[in-house]
Formats: C-alpha cells, sequence, structure tokens
C-alpha cells in the first residue's frame, strides 16, 4: 500500500489524538507506528505533513513504540531518514533527532547494546561541537540550529543516564570559546559537570580521581569514548531528581562527599568560573538553572570556599528578574556566611522589605518577595531548625511598612498577617502597651475583619478571609494568653452579630489546637444558650450547639433546647434539634435531657423526629454513659455493644440518624400545560439504580418570591419503569422565574432512611403563563380592547422586535402562544392575552410580520416583567 494522503493522515491523527488508547486498540493502531516512520522518506507527502507525524512522535513515544526493539527499530529508521534528507534547509533535521532521541529514551533502548545508541551519540556530539557533518546535514547556517538542539538531546540522555557525558567535559569545555550558541552548551556543561561531582563512589576507585583529565581533555584521536556507559548504569539505581533542592552536610544519599586534589580544584574552579562569566548572555531562567546545577555540585566538595560566585553576586543582588532572586537566595541557603557577608545580608533582606512595598506589584509578585521574607535564610538563626521566625534583622524601621491593610489583597493580606504573627511571637514584653507595636497592628486588623464579616448580607469572601486570619493567629500565637483572649473575644461578638457564620465557626474548631479550641466552645456555647433566635438564626445556633454543647453549661443548654423546640416546626430544625441532644448524649446527658426527649417524642410534628427522640429516650434510660458514648460515636468501627436492646454490629451508629447520600432519582422538567387558575409544574422522575421506597420530595424557592410548595409522596419507586409523572403547584407571589432547591427523603430496601440533595429545578417566566376564561363566541374583539385599556395610566406600554427565525409568524405562535390567543386573523394579526400570578396580566399585538421578525405591541399592568418579557421574546426564534 502506498503512502496516505495529507487528508487520509489529517484525518488518522485527528482521531489517535482524540483516544490514544482507544485508537492503538482498534484495527488501524498496530500499523500506526510503521506506516508514519514509512511515510516520512516519501516524496508525496509535504513537509509540513511530516512536521505533523514527527510532533505526534515525540508527543506520544512511548505508546507509538513501548518496548525496546520497537524503540530500538524506530530510532534507527528516524535515524536513516536524516541521513537520506537532500542538502537544502529543512525543519525536519531538528524533529528527527529529537525524535530519535525521545524514542530511545521513552522505550528504554538507551545503552551500550543499542546500535541507534551507538549512531545517535557521536552524531549529536558531533553537531554540538560544531564539526562539519557534510551535506546531508544541511548547510552551515542550519547547522548552527541543530547544534542548539543536538545540545538538548544530550542534555536529556545525560538527565537519563547521569555520567554518560563524563568523559565529554574537555569537549564540551571547549566549545564555550567559540561561536556558536552559548546556553545550550553552558547549561549542558553544567549538567554533565554537576552529575560528574556527584558520581557515587566505587569500590577500589578513588573519589575525584582523574577529574583534571577530564576537564583538559580535548577529541580523542585514539578512537576512546567520551562517554562512560559503565558509570551511567551505576547511576541508574541512584537517580537524582532535577529539583531546586540542596544537599545536606555530611553523605547525600550514601554518597560520601568529594575531595579533590589541589590540581583537580584549580581545573575545576577554572571552569565553574568560565561558565559564570558567559551566564550573564543566557536567559534568566537559564541562568536561574546553571546556578543551581553548580551550587549542588560544589557544595558536595569539601574544602571548597564558594568564593568563584562572589563576582556574580555584585550583579545579581541588583537583579529585577524573580528567577534570579530566587537562585541567590537559594545559593545563601546553600553557603551562608561562607559566600554572603553581614553587609550582604542586611542589603538583600531590606532590597526584599522595600520592594515588597511597592504599590505597583501584581499579587504574584508581591506574594513572592513576602515568601522570600519570610523563609529568609539567614547566616545565623537563633531558633531551632525548621523552626518559623521573622529574621533578626528584620527591625521596627524595616517591617513598619509590610503591616497588613483592609485593603490588600486577601492573600497579600494573609502572607503580610503570617510576618506580623512572627514578628509578635519574638515581640519583647515592654513593647505590649506601645501604640504602634506589632501587637497593637494584629489587634486592630483582626477588629477590621471582624467587622467587615460581621456585616449583614456582605460577601462570603470577607467571611472566609476572616476566617482564615483566626486560623494563621491561632496557628502562631496560641500559646499568648493575652492574644488568645483578644481573638476569642472577638470571634465571641462576631458570632453574636452574624450566627449564619456557624459553618465557618465549626471548622475553625476542628481545625485550632486545644489551647483555643476549648475556651471558644465554652464562649460560643455561652453566646448561643444566652441569645435563643427564631427563624433561621435558630437552624445556627443549633447547628452551633451540636458543636459545642458539652462540659458543664448543660442545665442552660436544655432550658434553651426547650424554648428552642416550640419554633421548630419544619423536619429540618427538628433534625437539627435531635443532633444537639444526641451530642448531650454522648457526654455523658443531663438531669432534664430524659424530660425533653419524652416531650419530644410526643409533640414533634415529623413522624421520623419522634421515633429518634422515642430512640434516644430509650438508649439514655438503658445504657451507661460509656455505652451511650460508643452507640452514638462518629466512628463506624466502634466495638459490639452489649445489650439486649441494640443490635450487635458496628453499624449501629449509622442507623441512629438519617444519612445523607448521593441522589438515586433523577427529576427533569416536562412539556407545560397552560391551565387552571394557578400555574402547575409538570416533573418527571425515575429511580436510577436500586428501588426508592416512601419517596418524599421537598421543594424550597430562596427569597419571598413563591409561597411554600408542598410535599410530594411516591410509594415506591423502581428502576426501569416508565418516568413517574408529578404535578407541583406553584404559588407565585411575584411573576419571575426562580430555581426550586429539591431534597429527597425516602427509605432504602435494606431499611435505612436516607436524604439527598436533587440538582436544583428552573421555572422560567413561560411556565407562569395562564390563559383567561373561556370567552362567548364574538366578544373576544371587545374583551382584548378592554383589557388593553384597562391597563393605562397604571400599567406601561412598549414596544419591542421579536425575531421569527425559519419558522415565521404562524407556526411561532401555534407552538409557544397557542394556549393564549383571544383574537386571531392568520397570517397577520394575533391579540394575545396571558394572566401573570397572582394579579398581573401581559397583553401582547402581533401584526404584520416581516422577513425576519415582526413588530409587537405589549401592554402590562406591571412594569416589573418588562426585562422578562423581553428576554422571552427574544429566546423565541432559537426554540
Amino acid at each position: 500500500m502506498g503512502p496516505l494522503s495529507r487528508e487520509a493522515w489529517a484525518q488518522r491523527l485527528g482521531a489517535f489524538r482524540a483516544s490514544p488508547s482507544a485508537f492503538l486498540a482498534g484495527a488501524e493502531g498496530e500499523d500506526l507506528g510503521r506506516d508514519l516512520l514509512s511515510d516520512l522518506r516519501s516524496e508525496k507527502l509535504s513537509e509540513q505533513t511530516k512536521v505533523s507525524l514527527l510532533t505526534l512522535s515525540l508527543e506520544y513515544s512511548d505508546k507509538l513504540w513501548s518496548d525496546a526493539p520497537a524503540a530500538e527499530a524506530a530510532a534507527t529508521s528516524l535515524l536513516d531518514t536524516l541521513v537520506l534528507l537532500p542538502s537544502k534547509p529543512s525543519a525536519l533535521r531538528r524533529l528527527l533527532l529529537l525524535a530519535a532521541t525521545t524514542a530511545l529514551v521513552s522505550g528504554g533502548a538507551l545503552g551500550p547494546t543499542s546500535g541507534a545508541s551507538c549512531r545517535l551519540l557521536p552524531l549529536l556530539l558531533g553537531l554540538a561541537s560544531g564539526r562539519d557533518m557534510g551535506r546531508s546535514f544541511g548547510t552551515l547556517s542550519e547547522q548552527r540550529h541543530l547544534q542548539a538542539t543536538a545540545c538538548e538531546c544530550l542534555g536529556e540522555l545525560e538527565r537519563c543516564k547521569p555520567g554518560l557525558l563524563a568523559g565529554s567535559l574537555g569537549i564540551l569545555r571547549s566549545l564555550l570559546g567559540q561561536t556558536g550558541p552559548i546556553q545550550p552548551v553552558s547549561l549542558l556543561l553544567a549538567l554533565v559537570l554537576h552529575n560528574t561531582l556527584v558520581v557515587p563512589s566505587r569500590p577500589g576507585a578513588e573519589i575525584g580521581a582523574g577529574l583534571q583529565g577530564l576537564l583538559v581533555a580535548g577529541v580523542s584521536s585514539s578512537g576512546s569514548c567520551p562517554w562512560d556507559w559503565t558509570l551511567a548504569e551505576e547511576w541508574d539505581a541512584h537517580l537524582q531528581p532535577q529539583a531546586p533542592s540542596w544537599p545536606t552536610t555530611g553523605e547525600e544519599h550514601g554518597f560520601p562527599l568529594l575531595k579533590p586534589s589541589p590540581e583537580e580544584a584549580r581545573e575545576l574552579k577554572a571552569a565553574v568560573a568560565q561558565l559564570l562569566d558567559t551566564s550573564y548572555l543566557l536567559t534568566s531562567v537559564a541562568q536561574a538553572q546553571l546556578l543551581w546545577l553548580l551550587g549542588w555540585a560544589l557544595r558536595g566538595l569539601r574544602g571548597q570556599p564558594p568564593v568563584v560566585f562572589k563576582p556574580q553576586l555584585v550583579r545579581l543582588l541588583g537583579t529585577a528578574q524573580l528567577t534570579l532572586l530566587h537562585s541567590v537566595l537559594a545559593l545563601k541557603a546553600a553557603f551562608g556566611e561562607a559566600l554572603f557577608t553581614a553587609q550582604d545580608e542586611a542589603l538583600l533582606l531590606r532590597r526584599l522589605t522595600l520592594v515588597a512595598q511597592h504599590p505597583a506589584l501584581p499579587s504574584p509578585t508581591h506574594l513572592f518577595y513576602l515568601n522570600c521574607i519570610l523563609s529568609f535564610p539567614e547566616n545565623c538563626p537563633l531558633g531551632l531548625e525548621g523552626e518559623e521566625a521573622a529574621p533578626l534583622l528584620l527591625g521596627p524601621q524595616l517591617s513598619r511598612g509590610l503591616m497588613p491593610s483592609l485593603l490588600h489583597d486577601p492573600m497579600v493580606l494573609l502572607a503580610r498577617l503570617h510576618l506580623l504573627c512572627l514578628l509578635c511571637a519574638d515581640a519583647e514584653e515592654e513593647e505590649k502597651g506601645h501604640v504602634h507595636s506589632p501587637r497593637w497592628y494584629l489587634q486592630e486588623l483582626l477588629a477590621g475583619l471582624q467587622q467587615r464579616a460581621a456585616l449583614d448580607g456582605g460577601p462570603q469572601a470577607l467571611a472566609t478571609l476572616c476566617f482564615q486570619a483566626s486560623y494563621l493567629v491561632a496557628s502562631c500565637l496560641a500559646g499568648q494568653p493575652t492574644v488568645r483572649t483578644s481573638l476569642v473575644h472577638g470571634l465571641a461578638q462576631l458570632y453574636r452579630a452574624r450566627p449564619s457564620l456557624a459553618p465557618h465557626f465549626v471548622d475553625l474548631l476542628d481545625q485550632v489546637s486545644p489551647e483555643l479550641r476549648e475556651p471558644l466552645r465554652v464562649v460560643l456555647q455561652q453566646e448561643v444558650v444566652a441569645r435563643p433566635g427564631k427563624n433561621e438564626s435558630l437552624c445556627w445556633h443549633l447547628r452551633m450547639l451540636a458543636k459545642v454543647a458539652e462540659g458543664d453549661a448543660q442545665r442552660a443548654t436544655l432550658s434553651f433546647l426547650q424554648a428552642a423546640a416550640i419554633h421548630c416546626t419544619d423536619w429540618g430544625l427538628q433534625q437539627a434539634l435531635l443532633r444537639v441532644c444526641r451530642a448531650l448524649l454522648r457526654t455523658g446527658g443531663g438531669d432534664g435531657l430524659a424530660d425533653l426527649l419524652q416531650v419530644l417524642a410526643r409533640q414533634l410534628e415529623d413522624a421520623d423526629g419522634r421515633d429518634h427522640a422515642r430512640l434516644y429516650y430509650i438508649l439514655f434510660s438503658h445504657l451507661s454513659s460509656s455505652k451511650l458514648g460508643m452507640a452514638l460515636g462518629p466512628s463506624l468501627a466502634v466495638p459490639a455493644l452489649a445489650s439486649s436492646l441494640v443490635a450487635e454490629n458496628q453499624g449501629f451508629a449509622s442507623t441512629l440518624m438519617v444519612q445523607e447520600t448521593p441522589a438515586p432519582i433523577q427529576l427533569s422538567v416536562g412539556p407545560q400545560k397552560a391551565k387552571g387558575t394557578l400555574p402547575v409544574l409538570h416533573l418527571q422522575v425515575e429511580a436510577l439504580e436500586a428501588p426508592v421506597y416512601s419517596l418524599e420530595l421537598r421543594f424550597r424557592v430562596a427569597g419571598q418570591l413563591y409561597g411554600p410548595l408542598e410535599a410530594v409522596h411516591i410509594p415506591c419507586l423502581c428502576p426501569g419503569q416508565p418516568a413517574h409523572p408529578l404535578c407541583l403547584t406553584l404559588q407565585p407571589r411575584r411573576p419571575a422565574p426562580a430555581r426550586l432547591h429539591v431534597e429527597a427523603l425516602y427509605t432504602t430496601p435494606a431499611g435505612l432512611t436516607c436524604h439527598a440533595h436533587l440538582h436544583p429545578l428552573s421555572v422560567k417566566f413561560a411556565d407562569l403563563f395562564l390563559p383567561f376564561p373561556q370567552l362567548p363566541k364574538g366578544s373576544e374583539l371587545c374583551f382584548f380592547d378592554d383589557l388593553w385599556n384597562s391597563c393605562l395610566p397604571k400599567g406601561v406600554e412598549s414596544r419591542m422586535w421579536c425575531p421569527l427565525g425559519p419558522q415565521g409568524l404562524e407556526a411561532l405562535v401555534s407552538q409557544h402562544l397557542e394556549p393564549f390567543v383571544v383574537v386571531a386573523q392568520p397570517p397577520t394579526t394575533y391579540l394575545i392575552a396571558v394572566q401573570l400570578p397572582p394579579d398581573s396580566m401581559l397583553l401582547l399585538r402581533l401584526e404584520k410580520a416581516q422577513v425576519d421578525g415582526v413588530p409587537v405591541a405589549l401592554r402590562t399592568d406591571n412594569w416589573a416583567v418588562l426585562p422578562l418579557v423581553g428576554d422571552y421574546l427574544r429566546s423565541l426564534a432559537a426554540h
């Protein structure tokens, strides 16, 4: 079969990229790699198509040639194709080099026994050294670009086989003084030098032996190989991560520190200085990588002071590039006072502090500088290793400009707050009462955050930020009684002002240390029981009380629950009340708990709530405190309970409460029928996987748009059966669309009672349309005119354009507005009257349709529906 066409390859590559695994498992997948290698040599395909094929081989080499033999054959074929290319300039040469390298590495075929590897290595070294490789590799100008690509390929081979190119150090070093690409050669030389210096010692071999010879060796004329497979194989079991981390003192991963001879140290210093002297020609990212490689390598040498980096500090200390600044800090962390004097340290910290105060910094850059200050590597730190502390040189004058403000971005505010907490931890005792001490700034900031979070109806982000700041302060300063007392007092005031933040308080209590958790729990419990709430606040009070109800305040808690039980009229509040009772049972209960449970078992309106109250009363009456804690604890893996009244199984605790589960049913809105005096939403419900029994669907609309919606009950719902139709009567208080929040309460086949939240349902504006009653024949026009005239002057009149689309006016009216047509003179005139519950109406005149739309005159006695009518009319053409 001949080569595929460009269109065939485009279709084939698109199918492969859509799902590589599925394509390779199909009929065409087995031949994809072979066809790709074959068609790369075809003269019928354009160069652009071949570039697409090679790009695919670079991205999915491990899938096209997954084993070593296939990868070996693919690399050989790619090298043959490279040699056969004509001498004219081509974009394929660089891609072929990259593809052959990638195939060998990803397929695991790279090694001394691989013929393709033995062909590729001398070819890459020849190209990297700038030698003329013949007309097969293009013109001399093109070989300059090939030199950079060859260095990248050699770098990839060196990363996969560390120590492979140790014998090429002299060759690579000699390239720095020649004309050619500086950056790829410098990075390759630094990588090889790094791997050579951290090579593992071998039994019987002297560490660092031959380093001077490697650094000065040029191109060998005796035919010896400039690569060492033996060294690379020893590294296979000790691959070093290529990440910016520094080795620890002493032995690193089992490799002892090297101690070169004076001659080797002198030659090594010259090579490193040569790399550093030309580093200013590199990009900032490449410079950072170079500094990391050389810094890690030199730190592993005994007796080698890092003075070779000193000339670079004059240039790097004033850099505005973040990558280079990060490298400077990494060098400081690695070498400390051996490289940075006290003046250098003070200059660097002062520069970080001043730049972090610049008002025009974007947030990511601002956070970078703050993080550098927070983790600043000091020459002589006083604290324990790993202990957080503010830099010693960050005095009051420097730190004053880093104080957090409410105007800062949230992440910047938290980072500055972290620094402020460290300053407070180090503040001396005599600074406590000073007006502008760090502790004063901290208290003012927390007070401001709490005031903003306490705003009723304020953004959720402000509350989240307040609790993030509180957690940060609690983590850093929980051991200081003054800060802890102030924080607890402020949080109590915040809860008093805005009880709806109860979920945030619950999360905070779960995260903070015991030093803060206990006093905060006691204060919050006092706040709840001292201010019994109604309506929405009662829900949050009960949720908070379920978390903090324990200790000595049982009497006040029970009094609060008895007063709250009167207002717990719906299922959700009753469950929240029972969760508090459950929490009291786990802590031993109290004298009045039994009486409260008996009252709840008699008076709760919901049968499920009465059953749970009765069960809790029985357990409280028959089990000891320890067994109650085991039965009602949060863990499911509790020991079996030795009681005739309790089932002997480890899942007992989970059966006491209604469990929240994923939705077992699917609820959707079906076709609507406009009739009656109230709008009815027609729903369809289906069981997904398992049967559902005693299903109760509860609907809720946020705000005051609609009146209360009645629950819908279904005795049984089985999967596979046709969708069960439901009718939900709506009671709009305003003619507006809404979202219905749906909760399902049901029983599983195992007898457990569960509840689930379903996806919200959308009530569209058109779902509220109702027709006027049937009129006597012949009176329709007079009736419409009377309605039209009655809208003014209290109502409003407007005109708008309704697009028709391809369907035409007759079809549009028939499909969407047929039940509401009062007078029809097709195909030109339609008079439409719509009732909008509870007490509004909408009148439309559609006349003289144009090619792409129809002018609509409308009147309504409710001006607030005008935007909704406009959106509705404009959407008709899309349906």
